[in-house]
């Protein structure tokens, strides 16, 4: 309760809206007609202003941008201000892939400690970016023990530390040998399975894991082996769902056919289009959602690299083969046509090509990685970026010259 003027006339006012209530029974009565009447304006007057300030505020966060400028396709207001808006209003659709809901747009965070100019770390600069994309209602994100090794687990697990039940975790096995051989050796025995997901719930922060992916398959372990194991981390609560990455058809059938198959996490984007051919049709025969990687050509599809100069050489991307010498300059040609379809939506390259990737079907989730909030903030906003059917034809006669990996890295990878 508080009191108006010289008079002390109570009222009560509502401090967490600003809101003037009402004025208690009496308090007028008891005063002059003139006072009565000051009152009474003096209150009308603060619900004016109570009024049109949600009214603006309305205004504000539904038709108006930072800038001043009208939302365009995004539908997304780039204001870390705003970051209790409920994450629909920032319009991110959510789908469901072999059982498992997940944002349209998820965010892989692998760049954020390995392999893309590595020297360049800034964890606090990622972890912002992580809480700006759950804010943007993104739910979808992934990591592994190999990126570091184990760094960017503890990374992701110090982010969604407080915000566990707003996001859906995946992590990956596989590429780390805990029996002596250490990182980059493929191992998928159950022995190996158990010592690498104690080790990912540890540093994760968690008690379960949401998508537990087979990073590549191991070729001297049955996958009937593998998958044994990982339906007993189901039963024991440690993990929620099987994922593999980089998988074919013959062994994508023979997992699925010891326990369902929540997704395959490969490279797919218009300058990775393989799968199209058999794999692709597999997984829908199968149910099985597709969590493509590298969606944006490891940085390429985004139209912001125009010379290998720009590329540290610390930064794996320099032995890549898309990103050789005598690659470059083909397929930094092949990009001008994501431009300028870009021009035409009135969105950025990128968006373009998470967007073309986003109308090859509902079941299809992208893990765009980055490390900047900026960018995902853009990644996030091509959720809401509509492709004509011809539009789409025309980005489907992109391609790129050279192998998506050196011959090491390829063998690996089954068709």
């Amino acid at each position: 309760m508080r009191w108006f003027g010289r008079k002390k006339v109570p009222y009560l006012y509502n401090g967490a809206g600003g809101q003037l209530l009402a004025i208690l029974p009496g308090a007028v009565v008891d005063s002059s007609p003139i006072q009565a009447l000051r009152v009474l304006l003096i209150f009308e007057f603060y619900n004016f202003l109570f009024v049109f300030r949600n009214v603006f505020l309305l205004y504000m966060v539904n038709f108006v941008n930072p800038e001043g400028l009208l939302v365009g396709n995004s539908g997304c207001i780039n204001n870390d201000s705003l970051n209790t808006v409920t994450k629909n209003e920032y319009n991110m659709k959510y789908i469901t892939i072999g059982g498992l809901e997940v944002s349209r747009i998820g965010l892989g965070a692998m760049s954020m400690s390995a392999y893309y100019s590595p020297t360049e770390r800034n964890d606090e600069e990622s972890i912002r970016t992580i809480h700006r994309a759950i804010e943007m209602g993104v739910t979808h994100i992934d990591t592994a023990e190999i990126y570091g090794p184990y760094m960017n687990e503890e990374l992701v697990g110090q982010a969604i530390k407080g915000r566990r039940s707003q996001v859906v975790i995946a992590t990956k096995f596989g590429l780390v040998s805990h029996a002596g051989g250490g990182a980059g050796v493929i191992d998928s025995k159950p022995e190996n399975i158990r010592k690498a997901v104690e080790g990912s719930l540890k540093r994760l922060g968690t008690d379960y894991i949401d998508l537990y992916y087979q990073h590549r398959v191991d070729p001297k372990t049955p996958i009937e082996d593998t998958i044994g194991a990982l339906a007993q981390l189901i039963a024991e609560g440690k993990i929620k769902h099987i994922g593999l990455s980089e998988a074919g058809v013959e062994t994508i059938r023979r997992a699925h056919a010891v326990h369902p198959i929540t997704a395959l996490q490969s490279e797919y984007s218009l300058w990775a289009r393989d799968l199209e051919l058999a794999i692709l049709p597999l997984l829908r025969e199968l149910g099985i959602g597709l969590v493509p990687y590298s969606p944006l050509g490891r940085g390429f599809l985004t139209g912001t690299i125009t010379s290998r100069e720009q590329i540290s050489d610390d930064d794996w991307r320099k032995s890549n083969p898309r990103f050789s010498a005598e690659n470059f300059t083909h397929n930094l040609q092949t990009v001008e046509e994501v431009k300028a379809v870009a021009t035409e939506v009135n969105a950025t390259p990128g968006q373009v090509a998470l967007a073309w990737l986003l109308a090859q079907g509902e079941d299809i989730a992208p893990i765009p990685g980055t490390k900047r909030v900026n960018r995902v903030e853009e990644n996030s906003a091509a959720d809401s970026v509509v492709l004509s059917s011809e539009q789409v034809e025309r980005l489907k006669n992109i391609s790129a010259v050279g192998e998506r990996y050196s011959a090491g890295d390829m063998s690996t990878i089954e068709k």
